[in-house]
């Protein structure tokens, strides 16, 4: 089964970069996803002075229209960051905020798709025929969202045992 997710109020809402799960990167608190990956088209860019604008935007949206200002000149190596710079946000959301981390988990193997009717590259486009690079992002922090839990689950049994091997070795015995 795929699941669709766009708008914030519908299911699964809590995966568009417009909900309202707020990010802290570098000692920096974002409102949302949008907030950051906006601002970050013009790290280091002409039109950096921007940023603080961005942040500050009352809402998702107003931040996105000021990112997606075409008067804007946007970072030079905007192309090739733009997908890691999503991750990074995206991998903070989830590991910030452990309701929407269980969302994302109880998800499965399911195919994650951005229903979005007007992006072909963050979303599916309206024909479906879309990149869907957000979905394959949420997919990629699921799966090591996933490891994450194992090697802390791993970690956790390795640790109890090495106690009590060591409580037995002091001849000492546990309850």
């Amino acid at each position: 089964m795929t699941i669709y997710f766009y708008k914030v109020w519908q299911p699964f809402g809590c995966f568009s970069n417009f909900s309202a799960h707020g990010i802290e990167i570098q000692g920096i608190y974002w409102p949302t996803v949008e907030h950051y990956y906006q601002a970050q088209k013009f790290a280091g860019s002409a039109d950096a002075m921007i940023i603080p604008v961005i942040r500050a935007a009352k809402t998702p949206e107003e931040a996105a229209a000021l990112g997606r200002c075409t008067s804007r000149r946007l970072r030079s190596d905007w192309d090739l960051v733009k997908i890691p710079v999503m991750r990074e946000a995206v991998w903070e959301k989830f590991l910030t905020h452990p309701d929407i981390q269980e969302t994302l988990l109880s998800t499965g193997n399911e195919l994650l798709v951005e229903n979005s009717p007007i992006d072909y590259f963050w979303g599916c486009g309206m024909d479906k025929t879309g990149q869907n690079h957000l979905g394959k992002v949420l997919m990629s922090v699921r799966e090591d969202l996933r490891n994450l839990h194992i090697s802390n689950s791993k970690y956790s049994c390795q640790e109890a045992s090495y106690k009590i091997q060591n409580t037995l070795r002091e001849g000492k015995t546990t309850k």
